[in-house]
């Protein structure tokens, strides 16, 4: 029983650390600033469930899926940089915010779908660390209640990051537009800031391998 509990405290301490959705809620308001309530919420919804059964689908197929197209984490690490790099630039040139409630329902509709996918669920929320971790952590689950555990942790998470990120919403009442703004600046430098770790984590060890086989 106690391998059980020390397992499934594994696995949601180690996704809430690499997910980390207290620091990806600022962002999250940043993008969804323009949105009411409603339509914020369902951003929020929509991001956490295509993170979940995006987390379920490479923790139960994950090495299936890098051997049949030959993915690497770093690969991955590299597409998660180049994205975040440019969310970022979009959040410092304010560019984000440009779709507005006023717009026509078709237009907020495929914004909210847009940023619900991409980069909110992915790969803010399941990034290549919360990628790999689910391979991993599928691959030390070893028995039925393990695979339950870990799928159960990972719900809980998913609700969890949804919470954080449905009471933001009071936190963005509360700073108002003017504090909203620089909020997205800030957070837009700080996008750019992880996304080059991303891509220095992943082109490093690919660099590596290059340099190993010539040498070779």
């Amino acid at each position: 029983m106690d391998n059980y509990i020390n397992y499934f405290f594994l696995v949601f301490t180690s996704f809430f650390t690499l997910i980390n959705p207290l620091g990806s809620m600022p962002v999250f308001l940043s993008m969804s600033s323009e949105l009411n309530a409603k339509q914020r919420n369902r951003t929020a919804r929509k991001a956490v469930i295509v993170a979940f059964f995006t987390l379920l689908l490479f923790a139960f197929g994950g090495d299936y899926i890098f051997q049949i197209f030959g993915i690497s984490v770093n690969s991955l690490k590299v597409v998660g940089g180049i994205i975040f790099l440019m969310v970022g630039h979009d959040m410092l040139e304010a560019r984000l915010g440009r779709t507005r409630v006023s717009d026509t329902e078709k237009q907020v509709n495929a914004y909210v779908n847009d940023i619900s996918i991409t980069p909110l669920a992915i790969p803010m929320i399941c990034g290549p660390g919360a990628i790999t971790n689910a391979v991993v952590l599928m691959q030390e689950a070893n028995t039925t209640p393990k695979v339950v555990l870990l799928v159960l942790a990972i719900a809980a998470i998913m609700l969890l990051t949804y919470s954080i990120y449905f009471g933001g919403t009071k936190i963005l009442r509360f700073i108002g537009e003017t504090g909203n703004k620089v909020m997205m600046r800030i957070m837009g430098l700080i996008v750019m800031v992880i996304a080059v770790e991303f891509l220095f984590g992943g082109l490093k060890p690919i660099v590596i391998d290059i340099i190993q086989s010539a040498n070779m």
